[in-house]
């Protein structure tokens, strides 16, 4: 049975994780930063966008790539994420050349805490992810659309966290009827 290059090359990374020289997480004083570290260097190997073949030669190479990257920005694992990209690239992935691909594959890479933070204004996005035009249109449409459905006063400031929750709702004269919606 053949190993596929791509399983062929994780596993290769794994074993190169599992026998390098840093020492186990319980033995050092901050246990979760070398933790971090083994599984950062597990995540590049499964991240690297070099070993996504984007292939849109034929009908049937573009009907497998868009519903690969389709199952990707629907199943991160976060809720948040999963219904907007999932409706941003349901609605927008047959009309993208293979440039805008390559600018969602980049999206779709990013780890779900920094890119919900990014697109939803609470921290600053780092140059090279500004730039993408696909994080910029789904920013857009995450932005318009808290702007239209939700108080600006049940907002935190852009930069600033959200410290409160969804179903918050404050009784006084000069707030708002309910909560951040």
């Amino acid at each position: 049975m053949a190993i596929s290059s791509n399983v062929r090359r994780a596993l290769l990374c794994l074993r190169q994780t599992l026998n390098s020289t840093a020492r186990p997480y319980y033995q050092t004083s901050n246990a979760v930063a070398p933790l971090r570290s083994h599984l950062g260097s597990v995540s590049r190997c499964f991240s690297d966008t070099q070993s996504f073949d984007i292939d849109l030669s034929n009908e049937e190479n573009k009907r497998r790539t868009f519903n690969r990257l389709l199952y990707r920005s629907r199943q991160r694992g976060f809720l948040e994420l999963d219904l907007v990209l999932g409706s941003w690239v349901e609605q927008h992935i047959s009309s993208m050349d293979e440039t805008r691909i390559k600018a969602l594959v980049d999206v779709l890479d990013l780890e779900n805490p920094d890119l919900w933070q990014w697109l939803t204004g609470q921290e600053q996005p780092p140059e090279a992810v500004n730039s993408n035009p696909v994080f910029s249109a789904v920013r857009d449409k995450v932005m318009n659309n808290l702007h239209s459905h939700s108080a600006p006063e049940t907002r935190a400031l852009p930069g600033q966290p959200w410290v409160r929750g969804w179903d918050d709702v404050k009784k006084g004269q000069d707030s708002p009827i309910s909560g951040n919606q």
